[in-house]
């Protein structure tokens, strides 16, 4: 059997797998075949020569391996507060384990007679040692191999229910390469693997599952990072290639009347340097008779919006249509009022289809757009519909486009007999090395300079003993004439969560600012669409000072009289939702402020994202440091198309791979655009491979 079907194998034919543990398999951890197990790494590695006794315990930095007898095991307290504890004892003393999650799995596993390996970072509380969710196994009486380092899995409780630990997954990868190691090919060219000493592919691959040393799992973990990096770079260079030479763009040869009428009588501010940079690069791309994809980023407030319409004006003097596509209805009816506010006195229609918009004026936006009479389209999903028909859809705007869809997307660029120009805008700022990665086959632009006469929002930590104090601050710019949010985590209180919930919030804040004095907005994602509505629109028009919300204003609600952002339980939000939430607050000419609100007990991760926060407005610099915090694991739903599947590589940690990567994937295609040259053959065959196996939304964002 050839490598390719061997690889391709479905695991219900791997000995010991079945199709039982096939299934969960496939359910739990989405391996389906023999080569999906095969790239299933290990998360870490147990040096199983180095052990702590528990009286040698000294450095609560670090996460250490004891082994013990586990005993006295106990539920304590009740609701929120409710845990289950256990001792672990060795021949020099004892230390507390802890559970707060997966109690009822936990209290009846562990044996009192049986000696466990336990692995986790020790802590201090009320004087004693605990661990908090160790990770546990049994203690092998005898090691499946010569070499002190063991490969841990990530695994599941229905997965070891049918012995699927760490032990059974290392048990049916041994199996897999007794079945395929003489098949495993080289899929990097001699060049690469000398230029970089790298070890071969079967080498790797082998010595990631099994390591004789660390210094043999350091080298196959450089190996597989480089590989990973380099076909993704690969991937995103070729279809931005073909994008860029084979794919046919509207050729918008003109700025005529529409521009320069809205450029000379109507732009109500000058242009930031910035700004006219990526109106400079969206222009040559509309004259090049190519495709463009453009990525814009820009911070809450740096003028994305004018940006974007100038581009639209642009179209329109070139007969064609343009559309921006928002992910809600309360931003889409947003860009409709600053659009609409931006054009006063210029002949451009621009009308607004949403899910609420009536069937009497849906009928008429639909005939007009048809007839060519619209020039510019504002709306939701509703403009994927097959019922939206245009006349001549030229640019598309989408709008924060994480939150659609590749699939909602496409739809669009069915819209005429060839792909619209795209510009894709996002406020939330992302890394550059992620940028690289995720975005590595559009074009990149940049908006890193707010318009003038915005001042950066002042940001504040207080701790909860400062809140008369902090009463007092909103009361004062209250009196000025000026708007607060507060922001909450939660609507109702938590059984599990000891936070400040919305409701509860709302009744302090109202008798703190009882009417006739103040007027409270309260606004959360349960409310009916109209309610919610009509209580964000008072606030808009000022006739409430205060609004009572969860994270729902996070996107979307422009109020340039509110200076003041309160969030409560700060330490619960992620960095970039604190960013996002911050940017409320700063869109007018006067001073806003940005109050973050926690109690005493905060962890080091909570610490670095308050202290981050306080220090810096950047959103580049902010979401380096979310990255940092969370990993990219936790941005991958923001990529959409599947190409970022990280198996291994990190990209704040190996950012120097993925440069060299990045590279040499260019430097190879510039030099062999088909890669027909001898010496490409295995990269071009791999690609090949993993082109027909993941779907290809690339060209079209």
């Amino acid at each position: 059997m050839q490598q390719a079907n061997l690889l391709d194998t479905p695991l219900t034919y791997l000995k010991g797998v079945g199709p039982k543990r096939a299934d969960v398999l496939l359910k739990e951890l989405e391996l389906a075949t023999f080569e999906d197990l095969l790239y299933y790494y290990p998360f870490r590695y147990i040096d199983r020569s180095k052990f702590y006794r528990i009286n040698e315990i000294n450095d609560l930095s670090i996460n250490i391996q004891i082994k013990g007898f586990i005993k006295n095991g106990k539920e304590i307290g009740q609701g929120r507060g409710k845990r289950y504890t256990a001792q672990l004892v060795d021949e020099t003393g004892t230390i507390e384990l802890v559970w707060f999650k997966g109690i009822k799995w936990i209290k009846d596993k562990y044996s009192p007679k049986k000696e466990y390996l336990i692995y986790g970072k020790p802590s201090q509380y009320n004087r004693k040692l605990n661990i908090t969710h160790p990770e546990i196994s049994e203690i092998e009486q005898e090691s499946s191999t010569s070499s002190n380092l063991q490969a841990v899995y990530h695994s599941s409780e229905k997965l070891a229910a049918l012995g699927l630990t760490t032990k059974g997954i290392q048990k049916i990868i041994q199996n897999l390469f007794a079945q395929v190691a003489n098949t495993i090919e080289e899929n990097l060219s001699s060049d690469l693997i000398h230029r970089y000493k790298l070890v071969s592919r079967k080498q790797a691959l082998v010595a990631i599952h099994f390591p004789e040393d660390t210094n043999t799992q350091k080298k196959a973990e450089i190996r597989l990072k480089y590989e990973e990096l380099f076909f993704i770079q690969l991937r995103l260079i070729v279809e931005k290639i073909i994008r860029t030479y084979k794919t046919p763009g509207y050729f918008f040869e003109k700025v005529g009347r529409f521009f320069n009428t809205f450029f000379n009588d109507n732009l109500p501010f000058e242009l930031t340097g910035a700004q006219k940079k990526v109106i400079k690069e969206i222009r040559q791309d509309f004259g090049s008779k190519h495709h463009m994809n453009r990525l814009l980023q820009g911070d809450v407030g740096s003028g994305k919006t004018l940006v974007a319409l100038m581009s639209m004006l642009i179209a329109a003097d070139n007969n064609y249509q343009s559309s921006l596509m928002a992910p809600t209805e309360i931003l889409a009816q947003q860009h409709l009022k600053s659009i609409q506010k931006f054009l006063k006195g210029i002949d451009i229609r621009v009308e607004l289809l949403t899910g609420s918009t009536s069937t009497a004026n849906r009928r008429k936006i639909l005939e007009d757009l048809k007839t060519g009479e619209i020039h510019i389209l504002i709306g939701t999903h509703a403009l994927i519909e097959d019922r939206v028909v245009f006349n001549n859809l030229g640019f598309v705007v989408i709008d924060e486009q994480h939150r659609f869809g590749v699939q909602q997307r496409a739809k669009l660029w069915r819209k005429n007999k060839y792909p619209p120009h795209i510009l894709v805008m996002t406020a939330t700022p992302i890394p550059r090395t992620m940028a690289m990665t995720l975005y590595g086959d559009l074009d990149y632009s940049v908006i890193d300079e707010l318009p003038p006469g915005r001042k950066p929002v002042q940001t504040y930590h207080f701790f909860d003993s400062k809140r008369i104090a902090l009463f007092g601050f909103m009361k004062k710019q209250i009196a000025k004439g000026r708007q607060v949010y507060i922001v909450y985590p939660l609507i109702n209180e938590s059984e599990t969560l000891d936070l400040k919930d919305l409701n509860d919030g709302y009744n302090s804040i109202t008798r703190a600012f009882p009417i006739p004095n103040y007027q409270v907005s309260i606004v959360h994602g349960q409310m009916k669409a109209a309610d919610k509505e009509y209580e964000m629109n008072r606030f808009k028009n000022g006739e409430t000072q205060i609004m009572v919300s969860t994270t729902v204003i996070e996107v979307g609600v422009d109020v340039p009289n509110a200076s003041v952002m309160v969030i409560e339980n700060a330490e619960r939000f992620g960095l970039s939702q604190l960013h996002q939430l911050r940017g409320r607050v700063g869109r007018g000419a006067d001073q806003s402020y940005c109050i973050l609100m926690t109690s005493y007990k905060l962890s080091n991760e909570g610490k670095t994202r308050i202290e981050t926060m306080v220090r810096t407005n950047d959103g580049f610099e902010i979401a380096e440091a979310d990255l940092r915090l969370r990993g990219p694991g936790d941005l991958q739903g923001t990529q959409q198309s599947g190409i970022l599947a990280l198996k291994i590589a990190d990209l704040i940690k190996d950012e120097k791979i993925l440069k060299a990567a990045r590279h040499d994937a260019i430097s190879l295609l510039k030099d062999d655009p088909s890669l027909n040259k001898e010496g490409n053959t295995l990269i071009r065959n791999y690609l090949n491979k993993i082109q027909k196996t993941k779907a290809n939304w690339g060209i079209i964002s």
